[in-house]
């Protein structure tokens, strides 16, 4: 193991660091204006939501990393503390790039990357028009973490509206994640497009309490052909194929050989057929 102290190292080094590992992370395509009605426009990937009640969405505009100096979207909004969080998909990613140059304040930053402006309802910070999801916020609090270049700053924001573009909605309207096709940024000047084949499904144990690992017959936890995630797949099951599904597979499937067993169960976890694999690996005791 590499083991780094931050307190050793070059900020650069710890932010690259960082951001290759704590990937990938959504973007916030912040939307400010300062006292003089002037328009901003950044994007940021120090971003989440943290609670549905109340809409609590949270993102940081660090201190620069050379300079020290804080960006123009952590200025406008200790001036006026309201922001628009639009969110950025695969058709707007180039120009959310090209709004994270460090233009001089008072540059109408919708203007460079041809964005369109649209007027917000609640608040007076401008929309993105092509953004296919934008939450008008207020801003309630902000944590200043420090004033050293690579500091952040803590925007923590009150979503009061969400607007949704209904071209990104499926026939019971929630959002596809094929259709609003977002991005999100990992290390350096990759990014990584959230749909299509990189989409994958993970059963979730919300209703049912699975036999865990632990709970697994000792020579599948031994298995040299099935991974970690294969032996969970295998332990978020709450009850076991009954005798009689065991021995409806038995005859309805070619018996396979001891030494080939656990590398069957594999191929068939693997595609995410998990109570299949269970019926296989059963059958054989």
């Amino acid at each position: 193991m590499l083991t780094i102290d931050p307190k050793e190292v070059k900020t650069s080094v710890l932010h690259s660091y960082l951001l290759a590992a704590v990937a990938p992370r959504p973007i916030a395509f912040a939307s400010t204006i300062d006292k003089e009605g002037n328009p901003n426009l950044s994007p940021f990937s120090f971003f989440n939501v943290f609670s549905a009640n109340p809409p609590i969405a949270i993102f940081s505009p660090a201190r620069s990393g050379r300079t020290g100096a804080t960006k123009n979207t952590y200025d406008n909004i200790k001036e006026v503390p309201e922001v628009v969080i639009n969110v950025v998909n695969y058709a707007l990613v180039q120009q959310a790039s090209l709004s994270s140059t460090e233009y001089p304040k008072g540059v109408n930053e919708f203007l460079k990357p041809r964005l369109t402006p649209v007027k917000s309802e609640m608040i007076r910070p401008f929309r993105v028009k092509e953004s296919p999801v934008q939450l008008e916020c207020k801003v309630n609090q902000v944590i200043e973490l420090g004033t050293q270049g690579g500091a952040g700053n803590l925007v923590i924001c009150e979503v009061l509206l969400m607007h949704i573009s209904q071209e990104v909605l499926d026939a019971g309207k929630n959002i596809d994640a094929n259709k609003i096709d977002l991005v999100s940024r990992m290390g350096g000047s990759l990014y990584c497009r959230a749909s299509g084949d990189a989409l994958f499904e993970v059963a979730k144990p919300l209703l049912t309490i699975g036999i865990g690992v632990d709970g697994l017959p000792e020579d599948i936890r031994n298995s040299k052909f099935l991974t970690g995630n294969n032996l969970a797949q295998l332990g978020n099951v709450e009850d076991l194929p009954t005798s009689e599904e065991i021995q409806e597979f038995r005859k309805n499937n070619q018996a396979i050989p001891p030494a080939q067993l656990h590398s069957a169960a594999k191929q068939l976890l693997d595609a995410g057929k998990v109570m299949e694999a269970w019926k296989l690996l059963l059958s054989n005791q």
